[in-house]
């Protein structure tokens, strides 16, 4: 979809945008399932990474600590008691740069999505940058779809960022699509961008080839000490437009209610789900912010009579287009 197509469609009253993105869904999307997934940090902090957003980074005095990555065994307990709750995709977070193959701690990674993949829930992992040969090992012992944010526009981005660029991001999704693997990739509202900045960070999403399996909307949670610790946020009704234009925009995909859901009422929760979301993070934790409750989570979708959605673990990306490339490059 292109920005101009974008521009227009967010220009829409709002319940004429919203029913607009119903009928896509229910179109796309008719089971009345929301698939719930578990974010485990399995290495957190001191991150040489300047992501002004980042509270794991060790630019800033954030009080999150650096961690060792996590044992095989101790992963394993987090995942098998996410399936018992009702999780069908587990994803596993690191704090650094990237994953280098040959590397002691990229043969640690390799084992723990080895043993996670035999619990039968869907594997996503999110590593940082990836080259070729990471990218095709992590397929190989099981990671079915790959996070990797692109966060804003292209535009914007550096703004956000400069330890690496926004060409880095999209080469790195680009190996991640030539491995087989899915991508899971979406951005953050609330990183002091302005609307068309938000409408070409969905121009581009959109524009991969094949587009991504999933997609993400997060609201920024300021952490103090970071440079973007006083953000004042993003209007609720802004987040509900977004997940309608991204589901629009990325008809298949799913689109995933993320970090900032626990700040949001259950009405604007329903909203955002009548809207297109069909994913959500489940659990006490989503990296270093709180998250609902389990519980809550499950009252909530049943009051809704929405259903937890199966895993897939034969998982694939939509085809690709003849004549496309993979991931979009900037012009």
């Amino acid at each position: 979809m292109q920005f101009d197509e974008l521009r227009q469609l967010h220009a829409l009253p709002f319940f004429d945008l919203i029913q607009r993105s119903r009928r896509v869904h229910e179109a796309n999307w008719p089971e009345n399932e929301v698939q719930l997934c578990t974010l485990l940090s399995i290495k957190t902090g001191g991150c040489s990474e300047d992501c002004s957003y980042c509270a794991q980074s060790a630019r800033y005095s954030t009080g999150v600590g650096a961690e060792r990555l996590m044992e095989t065994e101790a992963v394993l307990e987090r995942a098998r008691l996410a399936r018992e709750q009702g999780s069908t995709r587990f994803c596993m977070g690191a704090a650094w740069k990237g994953v280098r193959d040959g590397t002691k701690r990229f043969d640690q990674v390799l084992e723990i999505v080895s043993a996670v993949s035999e619990l039968g829930m869907e594997v996503c992992t999110t590593l940082g940058e990836l080259g070729p040969a990471e990218a095709a090992k992590l397929k190989e012992a099981g990671v079915t779809a790959y996070n990797h944010n692109i966060d804003t526009s292209p535009e914007h981005y550096e703004n956000i960022v400069t330890t690496h660029s926004f060409q880095d991001r999209l080469n790195t999704l680009r190996h991640v699509q030539d491995a087989g693997m899915s991508v899971c990739s979406g951005g953050i509202l609330g990183l002091g961008e302005n609307t068309e900045d938000r409408l070409r960070m969905l121009e581009v999403l959109s524009n991969f080839n094949p587009q991504p399996e999933s997609v993400p909307i997060n609201s920024l949670v300021p952490i103090p000490g970071t440079p973007l610790a006083e953000s004042q946020g993003v209007d609720s009704f802004e987040v509900v437009r977004m997940i309608a234009l991204a589901r629009i925009a990325v008809p298949r995909a799913k689109v995933r209610l993320s970090a900032g859901r626990q700040q949001m009422s259950e009405e604007m929760q329903a909203l955002c789900f009548f809207a297109g979301a069909n994913s959500i993070f489940y659990g006490d934790k989503l990296l270093t912010t709180g998250n609902p409750q389990s519980e809550a989570d499950l009252a909530l979708l049943e009051k809704l009579g929405l259903r937890p959605q199966q895993p897939n673990r034969e998982l694939a990306a939509p085809p690709a287009e003849a004549a496309r490339p993979l991931a979009p490059a900037l012009a």
